[in-house]
Parts: structure tokens; sequence; C-alpha cells
């Protein structure tokens, strides 16, 4: 198994192929008790946005290692007060074994990494969400098995969460596709680097065109229309979207096994249609659950006790 003992887990790509495969197999074999591990280690959670899943799963993995977990309230500490980040993460470096950070510029994540010699996880930026995407490929690979070959469709805002599928996607061998409105596709660097990730591969496509994007995919995929800070964009964002909705007529151009995934929280008959979301092939659920195991994995890697 790939050691990932005191690394970071800022980007998608700060782990190679065969080192998020092995992650992904670690996750399996927990979740399914095959393996147990052991992790008497302080978590810290610094986090700046709303959070559920985050949170919780990270919250429940590690107490279930055998660790535990404090939660830094930005509200409730010296960083609501303007306490420069470099001295927040130097004296959090002393006191904790492993740190994830939920928070708004990618910036502030690299520099807490670069401040503290303890482990830092990104739990979401907005820039990139990768700690939901293993959790993604992981709930991909419990339906299909091997992810090579397989191609991953999104459709809606070309997010942080689109970043870090088109990068995971890339690494594991799946065609990636994203279908987004004009003006709100992934950052062309992202695009860039997926591409060059995938070389001669796997597809990497970036289209206007939802239709074309799902058409024969085994993995249908969505977010919010606006992410967490665009709220006020929302409404005047409703009709551009409308035509990326997640709903029957989509999923009927996909492969006829499709599943249908959402990192959520969902906005149902927005970006999905309440019947897909509860429909026989929606894999929401897994997903969600899926979070725990693939956090779960991380932590013991990155502490070195898997």
């Amino acid at each position: 198994m790939a050691s990932l003992r005191g690394r970071d887990f800022l980007r998608m790509t700060d782990f190679n192929r065969a080192e998020l495969q092995s992650l992904l197999s670690l996750a399996a074999e927990l979740k399914s008790r095959r393996t147990s591990v052991r992790c008497e280690k302080v978590l810290g959670l610094l986090f700046k946005k709303a959070s559920t899943r985050t949170r919780v799963s990270f919250s429940v993995a590690m107490y279930q290692l055998g660790g535990q977990v404090i939660d830094l309230n930005a509200n409730l500490t010296q960083v609501s007060r303007g306490e420069p980040t470099i001295d927040t993460a130097r004296v959090l470096d002393r006191y904790v074994d492993v740190l994830a950070i939920r928070t708004f510029e990618q910036q502030e994540v690299e520099t807490f990494a670069s401040y503290a010699k303890i482990p830092v996880i990104n739990a979401l930026t907005d820039w990139e969400h990768p700690c939901q995407v293993l959790a993604d490929l992981l709930t991909v690979q419990e339906e299909f098995g091997d992810l090579a070959g397989l191609t991953m469709t999104y459709v809606g805002d070309g997010n942080n969460v689109a970043h870090s599928l088109m990068l995971g996607c890339a690494l594991v061998g799946m065609n990636v596709r994203v279908a987004a409105p004009a003006g709100y596709a992934p950052h062309p660097d992202i695009v860039a680097q997926a591409t060059a990730i995938a070389g001669d591969r796997t597809q990497v496509l970036v289209t206007e065109d939802p239709i074309l994007a799902a058409k024969e995919a085994q993995v249908l995929y969505t977010d919010v229309w606006a992410s967490m800070g665009q709220e006020g964009e929302a409404e005047d964002r409703a009709p551009i979207f409308q035509p990326y909705q997640i709903n029957d007529e989509l999923l009927a151009v996909a492969d006829p096994n499709a599943i249908v995934l959402h990192c959520l929280p969902a906005h149902r008959e927005e970006e999905i249609t309440n019947a897909v979301i509860e429909g026989k092939q929606s894999r929401v659920w897994d997903e969600a659950e899926n979070r725990l195991h693939a956090q779960k994995a991380l932590l013991a890697m990155l502490l070195g006790v898997s």
C-alpha cells in the first residue's frame, strides 16, 4: 500500500494514481470491516463555511479510528479577530495531529500547509473539494468495479466540485465530461491540467451541450447552481442553468445502467428532479455515507496508521 504518512491533501493532484487507488482500496476494506485501524490522534476542524456531511463525517471517522476531534469554530477563535494565518498555523501545529480546513480561498490552506508540519486537509475551498471526490470515486467503484474506461458526466456550474472531479477522473483513468452554460465552465487551468493527466488514455470534454455530455455515460453528477457565497446570484442563474437539470429526459440518453450522484445539499426541482434523486438509479445516499469511509482511510494514511 502506498505511504502517505505526513503528507497534505490540498488538491486532487497531491496524490498520484497508485496512491489514490490505495486509498480507495483501504476505504472499501474499512467499510466492509475486512480490516480495522486504530489511531489515538487528535483532528482539528477549522471551518469558516457551513457544513453537515464534511463536519460530521470527519468527526465520526476520527472517533471510529479511536482518536479525538476539536471543532475549531472560526467565530470562536482568534481567527475571527484577524489573527494571521501563519500564526494560527504554527500554534495549531503544536496542539493537534492533523487539521482539516474548510474556507474560501485556496491560498489559505496552502499557507497553513506551508507553516505547519502536521498533515493539512482541504475540506473545501472555492477552488477544489477533493474529499468529496474521494467519496464519489469510491461510490462509482462499488457500483462498477474497475474505474478505468468509465465515463463521468457532470452538468451544471463549473465549480470546485467540477474541478476536483475532472482531476480525480483523469487520475483514475475515467473519461470526464462537463456540460456548463457559457461563462460558467471550469477554469481553463483545471481543464488543461486534467487533459494533461488524461493524455491519450481517456477523454476530457467541456461543452455547453448537456445531451452530448450525457450520452452513454455511466455516471451523471450535479451540484447546486449557486455555491456557498453565491446565494445572491441564485435567482439570476436559474433560467441559465435550467437546461442542465438532471431529469428523466437527460437520464434516458445515458447508459441504461447509469447511476446518479449529487454532493448535497440538493435543491430539488432545480439542478435535479425529485423523481431522479429518489429514483432507482440514484446512489446519492451511498455517496454521502462514503464521505465517512473515504475520509477514515485518508486520515489513517496521512497519520501513518493504516
